[in-house]
């Protein structure tokens, strides 16, 4: 995967729909009416590339970033994204991610995320989702 790919439009698209599709994150996070802007990137960018608006659950639009405000901006470096997209972030290797500063949440609590099972599946869910794409 080239930065050409990841996080243009196309892949955030995609990214909306995939999500949308799979019940372990669309429709378990309306059960508990997760709304949300997120937003991700690169830790050595300003702003973020991409952003993603989630309502009570669903992927309602995706796109390049356009000054929005976040709730969750995640950054990670340029090869750790790739290899995460082809190797999804667990649960240990998302804590150990975050701890060794390799993702991080510049928006976004995410010790409370973790911690709130409700939240914290669909969210490594969504790790796996980027393979798809």
């Amino acid at each position: 995967m080239t930065t050409t790919q990841l996080f243009t439009d196309e892949w955030i698209n995609r990214l909306k729909d995939l999500w949308n599709e799979e019940p372990e994150v669309s429709d378990k996070l309306a059960k508990i009416n997760f709304s949300a802007t997120i937003t991700c990137g690169f830790k050595n960018e300003d702003d973020p590339r991409c952003v993603f608006v989630v309502e009570n659950g669903k992927a309602i639009s995706a796109g390049l970033y356009n000054k929005e405000e976040a709730d969750w901006d995640m950054r990670a470096d340029e090869k750790n994204w790739e290899k995460w997209m082809e190797k999804p972030l667990t649960m240990t290797s998302m804590g150990m991610a975050v701890a060794t500063g390799k993702l991080q949440f510049k928006k976004g609590d995410f010790k409370a995320m973790i911690k709130n099972p409700s939240m914290a599946g669909p969210f490594i869910k969504s790790f796996e989702l980027m393979t798809k794409i």
